[in-house]
């Protein structure tokens, strides 16, 4: 396998919202009844030293939207999946300041605090009707990115999107457009290699329509991206789907936009968005 060896200085700006102006602008996806029901409540959360504002239970899945000027504004929009293993989410770290840094580029970012701990489909269903609800707003685009089981969840949205995971709404106009996103952007994912032996997770369908993938990976991150990363690229490429693959040899894991690898994909990333149609 071809690896990429990069030395690249990046700088970008971090403007920190706090949790309560998180609860302030922040929207429900969900008019009425979440799927599979529970008790909606606020979300918990405390402050990590090295990851800031971080989510541990969401019953209630909202949208914080980052909004460019219209003067900078492409019209296309982006949601932003957070990791944490499925059981939290490191939501400042991996969600507001890579939404913070989409919006100075022209994207209508939005956060996703989708549902955890523990529920897959609820994820699933959450970044779905996310997909539909951001498209609902008139974006040219929808993609989508995400960070660890945030990139898990990416691309099983990427995935799976000709397979409904809840019952739409025929009276919610969102709910009557695509989930499928226009392109993807996997940063150090996990969970991509559950299937027999480390190949590709069962329930990931890749095939011709599969829509555009960025992956960025590291060899050392060997419980994540290190199999993730490689087992993805070989059933998009034998599916014929485009995909652009960065794999370095050290990185780790969990490093946002913040150091080492954290400095590298951004720019990678950046290149690859304007390329795509």
């Amino acid at each position: 396998m071809k690896r990429l060896f990069l030395i690249f200085s990046f700088s970008h700006l971090l403007i920190l919202s706090s949790s309560a102006q998180y609860l302030n602008k922040a929207v429900e996806i969900w008019p009425k009844d979440v799927p599979g029901g529970g008790e909606k409540k606020e979300a918990s959360w405390k402050e990590r030293p090295n990851d800031g504002t971080c989510f541990y239970e969401v019953t209630s899945p909202t949208l914080e939207a980052f909004v460019p000027d219209s003067a900078k504004s492409n019209g296309k929009a982006i949601i932003v999946c957070p990791g944490g293993a499925y059981s939290m989410l490191a939501y400042a770290k991996e969600g507001q300041e890579v939404a913070q840094w989409l919006q100075n580029l022209g994207y209508n970012a939005y956060v996703l605090a989708y549902r955890v701990p523990n529920n897959r489909l609820g994820a699933l269903q959450d970044v779905q009707r996310a997909i539909r609800l951001v498209r609902s707003k008139g974006a040219q685009q929808v993609g989508v990115i995400g960070f660890s089981a945030g990139a898990s969840l990416s691309c099983r949205a990427c995935t799976r999107w000709n397979e409904p995971a809840y019952e739409a709404n025929k009276k919610d106009k969102a709910d009557t457009l695509s989930c499928r996103p226009d392109f993807g952007i996997l940063i150090y994912p996990a969970y991509l290699d559950e299937g027999p032996d480390h190949t590709l997770t069962p329930e990931l369908t890749v095939t011709k329509d599969t829509p555009p993938i960025f992956v960025f990976g590291t060899e050392d991150d060997v419980k994540y991206s290190g199999p993730s990363t490689p087992v993805i690229m070989q059933a998009m490429q034998q599916a014929m789907a485009p995909i652009e693959v960065h794999y370095l040899t050290r990185g780790g894991h969990g490093y946002g936009m913040r150091q080492g690898a954290g400095l590298i994909w951004p720019a990678l990333a950046e290149q690859w968005l304007k390329g795509l149609k």
